[in-house]
């Protein structure tokens, strides 16, 4: 089983009308600290696979489900909880893999994307992308699971700026990168805002 179809598997069982108010309590969490968002909205899509990359890595939700999940989905539930959040920008690509250069920790990784759609995106990102990068059990595969967050290529040098007061203030990755979300989320919601005025030190977290 690929990690996609186990990610399905996950969310298909996450779907049940039992589990409805865990998963709002998850979501209004996630939006609290990314920003709101809803079928109205462009990214709607995009953001409600990063809220499920989210729940299933940080919020580790897989364990929650893990007595009703096949072997090989389970298998991935411990894996998920520890895979790493990362910045990362596209330093190449060979065959099947994309060479990403974390951005906030220096990290630099060989990723398999979790989805064809995610290997077009990758392929052609010109910003910076949010995202979690899995270890493959019995595998020396990571993979890059599907709900990346491309910032636009607009906000490239505001983000990077950001980065040293974001760690002067001792913000750790969560912190530092839901808080860069929240600020793509007001570029992308608020007409006519400039990168530059999305992407601010007032709007960091101060530590």
């Amino acid at each position: 089983m690929d990690v996609a179809t186990a990610i399905d598997e996950m969310l298909a069982l996450a779907a049940a009308p039992a589990r409805s108010e865990r998963v709002r309590a998850m979501r209004a969490a996630f939006e609290a600290r990314t920003g709101a968002f809803s079928e109205r909205d462009a990214f709607f899509e995009a953001r409600s696979a990063a809220f499920w990359d989210d729940a299933l890595t940080r919020g580790a939700f897989g364990r929650e489900l893990a007595a009703e999940l096949g072997d090989a989905a389970r298998e991935l539930v411990e894996p998920l909880a520890r895979a790493h959040r990362g910045l990362f920008e596209v330093a190449g690509a060979e065959e099947s893999c994309f060479l990403l250069v974390d951005a906030w920790s220096g990290a630099e990784l060989s990723c398999e994307p979790a989805s064809s759609g995610l290997r077009d995106a990758l392929a052609n990102a010109a910003g910076l992308v949010d995202g979690r990068a899995l270890g493959v059990p019995r595998s020396r595969a990571i993979v890059l699971l599907p709900g990346a967050v491309f910032h636009h290529a607009s906000a490239l040098e505001p983000m990077r700026a950001l980065l040293p007061e974001a760690r002067a203030r001792g913000l750790d990755t969560h912190a530092a990168l839901d808080a860069l979300l929240r600020m793509d989320h007001a570029f992308r919601t608020l007409s006519r805002v400039k990168p530059a005025f999305a992407y601010r030190k007032e709007s960091l977290p101060r530590g």
